[in-house]
């Protein structure tokens, strides 16, 4: 098994590390205060720039989803039309930093690295998470508030970066500071775990000791929304598995079924909500979220076509978020709905946009997990278990945005823009390939062009055919020779926190 270079190690540390601190931000905040967290994305950012420019040539335009570029160029915009533009011009410089971040990774990295890297990533996290709780509960055993800030003695328990009950049985929160969150992070361990164990990618008993932590984190943090979210996940894994093994009739009659199942749902949760929300342990207004999405309907109401203006989190201090949504002394950042928040703060236009882009990426998402890989028309590759990973990650982070606004920043921001370019570029069919192609040019016809050839292909040298086909299908064979060649899947190094 090849050894990746120290140069190739150091840059896999540093995707490892962006991860870490678009996932588990509230770490940072908590630890170092804002002050220290915005020292440390500056430099992210900073680096971020750095690679991408010293990876010449960088991706064309086209080669990036079109809603992506269309989402990210309004929220741009919408700091002309702002009612406060001071906050909105932070808040997209912040949307920009994280979407360049994602671009770094996948212009640098494969498929298969990335999933290396967030592997590494959600295994700190939740190893931290769960030291962290452990120390605070036997040593500590009070809550701890976040360091550099003084809430003062009577400051509400949700301020707290972590209450201590471990041991007392309440939810856990974990250095990411919040029950909710650490559980979102557990699930999509879960999933790149699970994946890992089935490629083989990491030893089977290291990933089996992870999936046990990710399944504990789960039961700690006690999350409804992410509960629903892991069911979901199981039931879309379950029917890409089966749309893998039958044509394409029984894959009609499977998107059939799906959506009338969707629909039954959906009038059991609207006609029976009561019970439903009770079997999750939560009340008939999923803990407050009705009043704040009442709240925030109300006021998107009065800039209907564009929106108040981009600014990701809210500022409490500004109109028209000040107490816009509060309960029991703790102000929301948030709508609890990425649709409603995109909704409030883009308008109906922005909202079309988003879901335009939530729409596109779980399609392609589907059908690279179910599409077998084809980089010559002469030859159709195996199914991959890594193809699995967009649409998994992505149901899961779409159950979320239902209930969380989450997936419009940090971590799961960076997520679906990495997952959104990847699908988009076909670099999901190439995952032990590095970097962007435009994914609408056309396969080269290997076969035709190996007898047309045979010279210039003896001329290239051995295996220059493969090379060609997906790392650049429209060059013509000389070009091909000269092309970066493949890693094999089976000489991609192991995840070396695996070993």
């Amino acid at each position: 098994m090849r050894m990746p270079s120290a140069s190739r190690r150091a840059l896999r540390s540093f995707a490892t590390f962006v991860l870490v601190t678009t996932f588990a931000g509230d770490m940072w905040r908590n630890s170092l205060s804002w002050w220290g967290f915005g020292a440390i994305a500056l430099a992210v950012l900073v680096a971020s720039i750095t690679l991408l420019v010293r990876s010449r040539p960088l991706p064309r335009l086209r080669a990036l989803p079109v809603p992506f570029l269309a989402f990210t160029g309004l929220s741009i915009l919408s700091i002309a039309w702002s009612q406060y533009r001071p906050e909105s011009a932070l808040g997209v410089i912040i949307q920009l930093a994280t979407s360049t971040a994602a671009l770094m990774l996948v212009v640098l990295f494969s498929w298969a690295e990335i999933v290396q890297a967030l592997g590494r990533a959600l295994r700190i996290i939740l190893g931290l998470s769960l030291a962290f709780e452990l120390f605070v509960a036997v040593v500590v055993r009070q809550p701890v508030m976040p360091f550099f800030t003084d809430y003062g003695p009577r400051a509400p328990a949700a301020f707290a970066w972590t209450r201590g009950e471990l041991l007392l049985g309440g939810r856990i929160q974990g250095v990411v500071g919040n029950a909710n969150l650490l559980a979102m992070v557990a699930l999509l361990g879960l999933i790149v775990f699970s994946l890992q164990l089935a490629a083989r990618s990491v030893h089977r008993r290291r990933a089996a000791v992870w999936i046990a932590v990710a399944l504990l984190t789960l039961t700690l943090t006690g999350s409804s929304t992410v509960l629903v979210a892991l069911v979901m996940t199981c039931v879309v894994a379950v029917l890409a598995l089966v749309a893998r093994r039958v044509g394409l009739r029984g894959r009609l009659t499977l998107a059939g079924a799906v959506v009338v199942a969707a629909a039954v749902g959906a009038g059991i949760v609207v006609t029976r909500t009561a019970e439903v929300f009770e079997l999750l342990g939560r009340s008939p207004d999923l803990t407050g979220r009705f009043e704040i999405w009442e709240s925030v309907i109300g006021l998107a109401q009065q800039h209907p076509v564009v929106g108040w203006g981009w600014i990701g989190y809210w500022a409490p201090w500004i109109k028209p978020f000040e107490g816009l949504a509060v309960r029991s002394g703790v102000t929301y950042l948030q709508a609890h709905d990425a649709y409603l928040d995109v909704f409030l703060q883009l308008g109906a236009v922005g909202a079309l946009v988003f879901v335009c882009l939530i729409v596109t990426t779980y399609v392609r998402s589907w059908w690279a997990a179910i599409d077998r890989p084809q980089h010559r028309r002469d030859r159709v590759e195996p199914y991959t278990v890594l193809a699995l990973a967009p649409l998994l990650l992505m149901t899961a982070l779409v159950v979320q945005s239902l209930a969380e606004s989450r997936l419009l920043y940090e971590g799961n921001w960076l997520l679906l823009g990495v997952i959104a370019m990847a699908t988009r570029s076909g670099m999901i069919a190439r995952e032990d390939v590095p970097g962007l192609v435009d994914s609408r040019r056309r396969p080269v016809a290997a076969a035709t062009d190996a007898a047309a050839a045979p010279g210039a292909r003896a001329a290239a040298g051995p295996g220059a055919a493969e090379v060609a086909s997906p790392v650049a299908p429209a060059q013509t064979t000389t070009a091909s020779a000269s092309a970066p060649a493949p890693v094999p899947a089976s000489a991609l190094p192991a995840d070396p926190d695996a070993a």
